[in-house]
C-alpha cells in the first residue's frame, strides 16, 4: 500500500473517533416535593340562604348649616377622628353678633319701660286711694304696665333667638365618629340646609340585606346568620337579626338588618357583603376553599391520584360554605384527594393529564 493511502486511512479513523457517539451520561433528576392535599369529605354542615347585602353605620349623618355666612374655619377633613362636642367648622359670626348686641339693647330699653310702667301703676293706685284720680286712670296705668311686661317678655325671647342664631355659626360634632365626606371648602358661602360634613360612628355597624319575602319565615325561624365580606376574605358572626316589618310591593322583597359585633374592625360603610341565613343542617361534600381554582367561567380542582400526579377536573360548587370550605355538587367523589395549591399542582401536571 502506498504511503498516501495509509495517511488517508489514519485520518479517516481519527475523524470517525472524533465524531463518534459520546459516552452516555445519566444526570440525576431533581427530587420533587409532594403536593399538599386534602380529602373531599361528606360531612354535616349548616344550610343557608344567601342574599347580597351592604355594610352601613347605625349612626351616620350629614351636618348642615342653619344660618347663612362665609365659612371661615374647617378643623377636620375626611378620615379624621372627631370626638363628641368638638368644634368641626365655623361660619362668620359678625352679623349674628351685631344682632345679639341689638337685641340686648332692646332688652335694656324694654326693662326701663317696664320699671317706669310699674312705678306709674303704683302711683296711680295711691292717688286713687286718695280720690285724686279716677278709676279709669288706674285701669289705663294697669294696662300700660301689663303691656310693658309683655313687651319685656317678647324682647327677651328675641334676644334668646338672636343668641341661638349666633350659636349656629359654630358647628359641633353630635357624636364621636369619623369624617367620611367634606362638602364645602374654606371661604365658601353657607346657607340654611347646605351640607357641610358627613360622618359616621365606626363602633356601631350593621349589614342590610334584601331577601325575597317568601324566605322571611325561614329566616325568622332560624334567627341565625353569618356575614361574608369577599373583599376581605372574612366571615363575621352577627349579634342579632331584625326583619323590617314591611315589604316592597314592587319587588316583593324585605329588608333584614344584621347587627355586627363591636370587634368587627376593618369594615366600612358601603362595603359589599353576603348574608348567609342559617335554615337547617344536612350532609354535603366539602373541600377546602383554597383547593378550588376559578378561571373565567371554569371552576375546577386538581385531583391527586394514587400515582401522585395531579389532574385537572372541572367541578360545580354549591351554596353551602364557610370561611374554610365550600360545597361540591358535581365532579368529585368523597374520599378523593385534591391539591391545596392549584398553581403548584398545575406546574407539576403534565399536558396529557
Amino acid at each position: 500500500m502506498k504511503p498516501s493511502s495509509l495517511a488517508l486511512l489514519a485520518a479517516a479513523g481519527l475523524l470517525a473517533a472524533a465524531c463518534g457517539p459520546a459516552e452516555p451520561t445519566h444526570a440525576p433528576k431533581p427530587a420533587t416535593t409532594p403536593l399538599a392535599t386534602a380529602t373531599a369529605e361528606l360531612r354535616e354542615v349548616e344550610l343557608a340562604t344567601t342574599a347580597e347585602a351592604v355594610v352601613e353605620a347605625v349612626r351616620q349623618s350629614t351636618v348642615s348649616a342653619q344660618v347663612s355666612g362665609r365659612i371661615v374655619d374647617i378643623r377636620f377633613d375626611v378620615g379624621d377622628r372627631v370626638e363628641k362636642g368638638a368644634v368641626i367648622l365655623r361660619i362668620d359670626e359678625r352679623a349674628a353678633s351685631q344682632a345679639v348686641a341689638a337685641s340686648e339693647a332692646q332688652v335694656r330699653e324694654a326693662e326701663a319701660a317696664l320699671v317706669n310702667a310699674r312705678a306709674q301703676f303704683e302711683r296711680t293706685r295711691q292717688l286713687l286711694a286718695q280720690k285724686f284720680v279716677s278709676q279709669a286712670a288706674l285701669d289705663k296705668a294697669e294696662a300700660d304696665y301689663k303691656a310693658a311686661e309683655s313687651r319685656m317678655k317678647a324682647t327677651l325671647a328675641g334676644a334668646g333667638a338672636a343668641a341661638t342664631e349666633k350659636s349656629f355659626t359654630t358647628i359641633v360634632a353630635p357624636y364621636s365618629g369619623v369624617v367620611s365626606a367634606r362638602h364645602v371648602q374654606l371661604g365658601e358661602m353657607a346657607s340654611p340646609g347646605k351640607a357641610l360634613l358627613t360622618g359616621f360612628d365606626p363602633t356601631g355597624l350593621r349589614v342590610v340585606a334584601t331577601v325575597p319575602s317568601a324566605q322571611v319565615p325561614a329566616i325568622q325561624a332560624g334567627a341565625r346568620a353569618r356575614i361574608e365580606v369577599p373583599s376581605l376574605a372574612r366571615w363575621v358572626d352577627v349579634k342579632s337579626v331584625t326583619v323590617v316589618p314591611s315589604a316592597d310591593p314592587r319587588t316583593h322583597t324585605t329588608q333584614v338588618r344584621l347587627d355586627l359585633p363591636d370587634n368587627a374592625k376593618g369594615l366600612l360603610p358601603g362595603v359589599f357583603a353576603r348574608a348567609h341565613f342559617v335554615t337547617g343542617r344536612a350532609p354535603r361534600l366539602m373541600v377546602p376553599r383554597e383547593a378550588v381554582l376559578r378561571r373565567s367561567e371554569v371552576t375546577a380542582v386538581y385531583v391527586v391520584g394514587a400515582d401522585g400526579a395531579p389532574r385537572l377536573r372541572q367541578v360545580r360548587t354549591g351554596t353551602a360554605a364557610d370561611e374554610k370550605s365550600i360545597e361540591i355538587l358535581a365532579g368529585l367523589k368523597a374520599g378523593e384527594k385534591v391539591a391545596l395549591d392549584p398553581v403548584k399542582a398545575g406546574m407539576a401536571a403534565t399536558p396529557a393529564s
